[in-house]
């Protein structure tokens, strides 16, 4: 059997998971309201159906003071369990089991009522938390032995506490965050009491046949944490008081080190949760980075832990465990750690999917369904869009070919793969690769579109990308000057002394292509952890030690046109990551820049109303892009239906997630 580790039966005791991968939790927005809990049983119900052998929900609060928002998932109440029921029974009819997370925010909910134990106000959340009281403390854990009694009642096969990321229960257990003197504070003893309590409490509630998963925060990541000694106490009391399975916590939501974007490497902490083996008796569940089979074996068999955790790469491919079971790996459609239609959209309030599936969260709406007339369409470009839109229509049962001037399909993300950090963007381009062979899309490659030799096509698909935008300063063409495409795409040579023009994401990109020695970081856990600061002995509490960043390849001003700090408008989740990476191979960035000339002495530029000269050998420009839609007014002429996707229809800043969406809907439509 493929993967022999990864897909063995787990025996609970009372019950048996049919393989070792649990599905983590994660919120995707449909558990705020009772009218979308039909879309989110199709969600789970497709995840089930692809083999999962235990799904967690994203987290549900115990009460109102709990809320991560206003009015978000709530398990409370008796009249909350019939939408919850829709979950569960699709779930159970695809063969799977799933749990219910009981998260209570504490001082990170973004609510007036929020609480915690003491009134320190966390730096995520503008409200500072009402200290609970005695009383409160118990009200609070009773809260969440109801919700476990509900979940029960509602068909779930357990629950998980979420007791890490710094949330409530891990408030409780530091000094950083609980400064009470009563019996819920001071010593270490009193601050394991609280979560504790809610573990015995709650096997007491709901009997003996019923999961019951502590995630467990294993490496706190920020000042004061918890000793590793504390953790261990704290795991053995936590089975003792009946808990099933301890699933492993890394960070909190403040802490200065990136634990789960596309520069951490994969299975970047399952050493800590190997730590703890040995240590409890009841299973234990490693997390965060784990994306492929291969890896989640390789964990699994060296004994780092008895079943791993991923949610992201199951928004990106619900098909995973399925692929694995089939020895079909090669055909997954692999997570990139990017968080751009995840995370980011939990955090603005949207609705998650995933960048590389839009599917995600939207199996009721974005339905593929087969032609009803089988047509042929031509997609100009292999970049995301055209892949996504030529596989797309072709799955669909359309006779598709796919044109492109270039000898490989990618487009941008051929660029984006070279970037330190983001390698994963290999796998995306593997997976289309496989896509267009098992959909029979026609490629031809290092081919020019020529619109007379379009006409015999019902349609054409332009997803022909963009143009750099130029610069328009004097001296934009001396030597010295290069484009983005130079330099990540063509290896033109760089000086060691480089400006760059332009802070959006390709500027970013480029500085971190030019600043980093390779290989990069992200293929050495224990390299990577000491240019983060990341404790590998827990010798200190929370696990931190001072960053240990490696000097840069380069010297490199980064520069941007508009005031205010460059990298502000990069994604919520991941921005910070690339601005500390940047700041840690000191690059200037500078904005409110009045760039004045080029010449043999170096940039020219105005900062601040003072002139001065950057010595410089190259000036690389990233200055923005112009659609590239050469061929459509010529297509028109000919009658041709024509339609734009991807940077073709919209070049402002390059947006994989926009195009892989946007073609996917077009090629749904069609």
């Amino acid at each position: 059997m493929p993967y022999s580790h990864l897909l063995a039966p787990l025996d609970l005791g009372f019950t048996t998971l049919r393989n070792r991968v649990l599905m983590g939790s994660m919120h995707t927005g449909l558990e705020d309201k009772a009218k979308d809990y039909d879309k989110l049983a199709a969600f789970f119900a497709e995840r089930a159906r692809g083999g999962v052998g235990l799904i967690v929900t994203g987290g549900m609060a115990p009460n109102i003071e709990g809320w991560l928002k206003p009015f978000s998932g709530t398990m409370s109440m008796p009249w909350h369990v019939a939408r919850h029921r829709k979950v569960t029974q699709a779930v159970h009819d695809e063969g799977g089991k799933i749990c219910m997370q009981i998260l209570h925010a504490g001082r990170y909910a973004y609510q007036p009522l929020s609480v915690a134990p003491s009134k320190i106000k966390s730096p995520i959340s503008p409200f500072t938390p009402r200290a609970l009281s005695t009383r409160g403390v118990e009200r609070s854990i009773d809260a969440f032995v109801r919700s476990a009694k509900l979940a029960r009642d509602a068909g779930y096969d357990g629950v998980e506490v979420m007791g890490s990321e710094g949330y409530l229960i891990n408030q409780f257990l530091t000094g950083r965050t609980n400064r009470r003197t009563d019996r819920w504070g001071g010593s270490t003893e009193n601050r394991m009491r609280f979560p504790i309590e809610i573990v015995r409490r709650m096997r007491e509630a709901v009997g003996k046949d019923f999961i019951i998963i502590y995630r467990l925060s294993m490496l706190d990541l920020v000042d004061n944490g918890q000793p590793w000694d504390d953790i261990v106490t704290l795991a053995r009391a936590i089975e003792a008081a009946g808990a099933t399975i301890i699933n492993t916590g890394i960070g909190w939501h403040e802490a200065r080190v990136p634990t789960i974007v596309t520069s951490v490497p994969r299975g970047a902490f399952t050493w800590v949760t190997r730590r703890l083996k040995g240590e409890v008796g009841i299973p234990l569940v490693t997390t965060n980075r784990i994306n492929m089979p291969d890896v989640a074996e390789r964990i699994l068999a060296a004994g780092d832990a008895d079943m791993v955790s991923m949610a992201r790469p199951l928004l990106a491919d619900p098909e995973w465990v399925n692929k694995a079971s089939a020895n079909r790996s090669q055909t997954i459609n692999t997570c990139i750690a990017c968080n751009q239609a995840c995370l980011d959209h939990v955090f603005a309030s949207r609705r998650a999917s995933c960048l590389v599936n839009p599917r995600a969260c939207h199996e009721t709406e974005l339905v593929i369904r087969p032609a009803t007339e089988r047509k042929r369409y031509a997609v100009i470009g292999a970049g995301p869009a055209g892949l996504a839109c030529a596989t797309t229509l072709a799955e669909r049962g359309h006779a598709v070919t796919l044109i492109d001037r270039a000898a490989q399909i990618g487009g941008q993300f051929n660029m984006a793969k070279r970037i330190p950090g983001k390698e994963e963007f290999h796998e995306t381009l593997r997976y289309f690769g496989e896509r267009l062979k098992d959909t029979g899309v026609t490629v031809k490659l290092g081919t020019h579109a020529v619109p007379d030799e379009l006409k015999d096509f019902d349609g054409v698909v332009l997803a022909s990308g963009v143009l750099p935008r130029g610069l328009d300063v004097p001296g934009h063409d001396h030597p010295k000057v290069l484009s983005y495409l130079d330099v990540l795409l063509h290896d033109r040579a760089v000086g060691k002394r480089v400006a760059i023009i332009g802070a959006g994401g390709i500027g970013f990109d480029t500085a971190e292509f030019l600043t980093e020695h390779a290989p990069s970081p992200t293929t050495d856990i224990a390299r990577w952890t000491k240019e983060w600061g990341v404790d590998m002995t827990m010798a200190t509490p929370g696990g931190l030690m001072p960053a240990q960043p490696e000097a840069p390849a380069r010297e490199v001003w980064l520069l941007q046109r508009s005031e205010g700090r460059p990298g502000a408008r990069l994604n919520k989740t991941s921005g910070w990551v690339h601005r500390a990476t940047l700041k840690n191979k000191k690059v200037r960035m500078l904005g409110g820049v009045t760039y004045e000339r080029i010449d043999d002495d170096g940039l020219h530029v105005t900062v601040d109303g003072q002139a001065q000269v950057l010595d410089v050998d190259n000036v690389i420009v990233c200055a923005g892009q112009e659609p590239n839609r050469e061929l459509q007014s010529a297509l028109e002429a000919l009658g041709i239906p024509v339609h734009l996707i991807g940077g073709a229809d919209v070049a402002a800043e390059l947006d994989a997630k926009r195009a892989i969406d946007t073609a996917t809907r077009l090629a749904a439509r069609l």
